[in-house]
């Protein structure tokens, strides 16, 4: 769910927020007393977003990055008690995800106001092309499901696990490079998907 944070309506980051969220919260609250049971392990599916977030990405990264913070918190409140908690960060994975997304965001798009359509419109189109393009050219499912294996199955796992070149590289970049520096490479990234003739 990709919309600039100013046109999302707030139904909408309520939705992202239940799914990516707060639908984590209300398994891991069901299932914990047999982990604590059987000493168990909560893996979490965040994405790189949840560290990371571009333009128009708010909502979704806005959920992951709580989901990063909820599971920091989950796993020093059980670790003590035999639980293990991992967070794996995918970059782009080739999934439907990303059709299904820039059909999402052209649907919101087209209900944006003629000021925000000036505003935001060619940087929609710009994601929606670097979104098919790092999907196309991102980790396979089946790649992406054995970093999930390895973390499930590593007897010592790491808190968190990346998944993807392009999710290594950001995080990586994000750890070297300051805010302003780490956001001049991401805008040079997405003016290269700009339609011809707008201004990025």
């Amino acid at each position: 769910m990709n919309a600039p944070v100013e046109a999302l309506p707030m139904a909408e980051w309520r939705r992202v927020f239940e799914v990516n969220l707060f639908g984590h919260i209300a398994v891991t609250q069901a299932l914990l007393p047999e982990l604590l049971r059987t000493k168990g392990r909560v893996i979490n599916i965040s994405s790189i977003g949840g560290k990371y977030a571009m333009a128009t990405y708010g909502a979704y990264a806005g959920a992951k990055f709580a989901l990063e913070a909820v599971s920091d918190s989950l796993r020093r409140e059980v670790a003590p008690l035999g639980v293990q908690v991992v967070v794996v960060e995918p970059g782009g994975v080739r999934t439907e995800i990303a059709a299904r997304g820039i059909a999402t965001a052209n649907d919101l798009a087209a209900r944006m106001t003629p000021e925000q359509d000036r505003r935001y419109g060619d940087l929609v189109r710009a994601n929606n092309r670097l979104m098919a393009s790092g999907t196309a050219s991102g980790l396979t499912a089946d790649a992406a499901a054995q970093v999930i294996v390895k973390a499930v199955t590593t007897r010592r796992p790491r808190p968190r696990y990346t998944a993807g070149r392009d999710a290594a590289l950001i995080m990586r970049l994000g750890r070297l490079l300051s805010d302003r520096t780490l956001d001049r490479i991401l805008a040079a990234n997405l003016r290269r998907h700009y339609p011809k003739g707008a201004i990025a």
